[in-house]
C-alpha cells in the first residue's frame, strides 16, 4: 500500500528551471503548491545511482531531508537504441558545465551518424520519487518511445525536445505546445502512475 501525499506544498528537487516548471503544472490542478530546491538554495546531490530510479530518489531524500517537507525528485533522459541506451543517465552530462543541449544534441547525432544511423528509435525514460522527511517514499517510472531527427526542430520544451519525435506523431518535443507535449510524455506516464497511488 503506497502512502498518499496529504501534504500541500512540497519541494520539487530540481535545480532545472524547465523540469521545476512541468512538474509544477502537474501537480497544480491537484492543489499543490510547489517550491523549487534552487529557491530554497538546497545543495544538489551528487548523483551517484546507476538507474534513474535510483538518482531520483537519491534527490528526493536530499531535498525532503534538507527541507523536512516532502519533496518530489525527478531524473530522466533519453535513451536511444543505436548507442546501447546512452546518453541514459548522463543525459545532462552530455551537455557539459554549461548545460548546452545544442552541444548536447550534436553528440548524440555525431555517435549516431558513427554507428552508420541504421536506427533512429529512441526513448525518453523519466523515474519520478517522493520522499518524505521521515522516511516514506515511492518511485514510479514513466516512458515515452520514438525516433530522433535531424536537424533540431522547435523553441518548445527543453532538454532533447527538439530531435525527439514521439510514435504517432509528425511534430518534435520542441514544436509541441506544452499542454499537448504533457498529455503523452514520459514525465506525464510517470505521474500518472503516481497521480494512481499517491494522490
Amino acid at each position: 500500500m503506497t502512502r498518499k501525499l496529504t501534504e500541500r506544498r512540497i519541494v520539487v528537487a530540481s535545480h532545472n528551471r524547465g523540469k521545476v516548471r512541468e512538474i509544477a503544472d502537474l501537480v497544480q490542478p491537484h492543489g499543490i503548491e510547489t517550491v523549487s530546491a534552487a529557491d530554497l538554495d538546497l545543495p544538489e546531490p551528487e548523483e551517484t545511482e546507476n538507474s534513474f530510479a535510483g538518482n531520483a530518489l537519491l534527490k528526493a531524500r536530499a531535498a525532503a531531508k534538507a527541507a523536512n517537507m516532502p519533496a518530489l525528485a525527478d531524473d530522466s533522459g533519453l535513451a536511444v537504441a543505436l548507442l546501447d541506451g546512452a546518453p541514459g543517465i548522463y543525459s545532462a552530462r552530455w551537455a557539459g558545465p554549461d548545460k548546452d543541449f545544442a552541444l548536447a544534441m550534436e553528440k548524440v547525432e555525431n555517435a549516431l551518424r558513427e554507428q552508420g544511423a541504421s536506427d533512429r528509435s529512441a526513448r525518453f525514460v523519466c523515474a519520478l520519487a517522493l520522499a518524505w522527511p521521515d522516511g516514506g517514499e515511492a518511485v514510479f517510472e514513466g516512458t515515452v518511445e520514438g525516433q530522433l531527427v535531424w536537424p533540431p526542430r522547435g523553441e518548445h520544451g527543453f532538454g532533447y525536445d527538439p530531435i525527439f519525435l514521439p510514435d504517432g506523431h509528425d511534430v518534435t518535443f520542441g514544436e509541441m505546445p506544452p499542454d499537448e507535449k504533457h498529455a503523452i510524455s514520459h514525465r506525464a506516464d510517470a505521474f500518472r502512475q503516481l497521480l494512481e497511488s499517491c494522490l
